[in-house]
């Protein structure tokens, strides 16, 4: 079989219906692992390609467990690709367990102090002042803000489409963010933009501004998608009902309860110890 390569293998699997049908994001995630394979064992041929193979290649970026775990899902659903075009009857990815990376602190919203502090710290015609409006304000996740455009933009709310979910969400415009938008230039059909105004913002260009201002003002155990937990959790505040605050984030029911769980904790316990409190007086 002088065609089994690797390099055909992805080339057909970039062709099949199953690569198709992944979401945008998705699709763009998988294609830098793939071109990685097509640069390391392209002429390979992967019906060769054995379990201790597999392993060895997820070993050998063992020092950067995010990229040798994503890889090997990626390897996984193409070696069984390859099984699905009748050149191996096994998949040598299958099983083969992942890294184990030690747990991270569970992401948490912006205390109130530091929010205000990165409010002052960034002056409300700034881009990182408005990409925070707008995660805070819209609740959505960053790479939906940075999609965002003007005409989007419709009687006081913001059009969502999210990209992971494919929810469409109409969103009301909060004060705050409202007089962020109207700071804001217009050079582009995006509303947030890359410095010479001509095109959308990129994930790595806000990611590094907001965290530079992150640094400054002692905020590097909170990042972007923290602001997604401080627009739930203001809702719940707010007195929102779980069906209310996915009605602004898009979020499912358990995501809702995930991201609102410490928050909801306490509001409970202050509820039913001010409860006990009043019961003792009534004794």
């Amino acid at each position: 079989m002088s065609s089994c390569t690797f390099d055909a293998l992805i080339s057909s699997y970039r062709a099949s219906p199953r690569y198709r049908h992944l979401k945008p994001r998705t699709a763009l995630d998988y294609d830098k692992y793939l071109d990685f394979f097509r640069s390391r064992m392209g002429a390979a041929n992967p019906t060769k390609m054995k379990r201790k193979d597999v392993i060895r290649l997820r070993d050998t970026n063992a020092t950067k467990p995010y990229f040798a775990n994503y890889s090997l899902r990626v390897l996984r659903v193409l070696m069984e690709h390859c099984v699905d075009l009748g050149w191996r009857d096994d998949n040598p990815a299958k099983g083969v367990p992942e890294i184990r990376v030690k747990t991270t602190k569970e992401r948490e919203p912006w205390p109130r102090d530091l929010l205000a502090a990165y409010r002052a710290r960034c002056p409300i015609s700034s881009r990182e002042r408005l990409v925070m409006e707008l995660c805070v304000g819209t609740g959505q996740r960053i790479g939906d803000v940075l999609e965002m455009r003007w005409s989007d933009i419709e009687d006081g709310s913001v059009f969502v489409r999210q990209n992971k979910t494919r929810k469409e969400l109409w969103v009301p415009i909060l004060p705050e963010l409202q007089e962020a938008l109207d700071a804001a230039s217009r050079h582009s059909v995006f509303i947030v933009t890359n410095e010479r105004g001509t095109n959308r913002w990129s994930y790595r260009g806000a990611s590094q501004a907001v965290r530079k201002v992150r640094a400054e003002i002692g905020a590097l155990d909170y990042d972007i998608h923290s602001w997604r937990y401080n627009a739930a959790t203001e809702l719940l505040e707010a007195g929102c009902a779980d069906d209310l605050i996915a009605a602004v984030t898009g979020q499912s029911p358990a995501m809702v309860e995930h991201y609102t769980r410490k928050i909801r904790q306490k509001l409970r316990a202050a509820q039913a110890q001010q409860m006990r409190t009043e019961q003792k007086r009534n004794v």
